[in-house]
């Protein structure tokens, strides 16, 4: 039993390590952001229902708010993890709604969770912390 539980607790160490090293790597850098959203005000009427998003000012060149849920937002930047350095390559939400993607590289990405569809990017977009109480969404990183 205890030499079960010494495994499980090393397997799960060297897990924890390798998901912080690959965020810790990740070649878009993170800026500080303290940003209020007021989803119910009328001009952010296309976030208002599940699956809305809409564009922002604010991180590096900009960020895609999307609702998940009625409690939940995602908030992720615009800058291609595939050609952070570019300043053309912005990730745009394509027409189906449900992807993003980096007219320059062709990389696509989920707007669910900004993870990779179709390389060449190797990375997912940043994605930025918020909360919601309803009323707010912060987002605070």
């Amino acid at each position: 039993m205890k030499k079960g539980l010494v495994v499980a607790l090393i397997f799960l160490a060297f897990s924890c390590h390798k998901k912080n090293k690959q965020v810790n790597n990740n070649p878009v850098p993170s800026v500080p952001l303290h940003i209020r959203v007021y989803p119910n005000d009328p001009l952010n009427f296309k976030i208002q229902a599940i699956g809305g998003w809409m564009y922002f000012p604010g991180g590096l060149r900009g960020l895609v708010i999307y609702r998940k849920s009625n409690e939940e937002f995602v908030v992720i930047e615009r800058t291609s993890s595939q050609l952070p350095d570019n300043d053309k390559a912005i990730a745009q939400v394509s027409t189906d709604n449900f992807t993003l993607r980096d007219t320059i590289s062709n990389s696509s990405w989920r707007i669910v969770d900004g993870g990779v569809i179709k390389g060449p990017a190797e990375w997912p977009l940043r994605l930025y912390g918020n909360t919601y109480d309803g009323s707010t969404l912060w987002i605070d990183n």
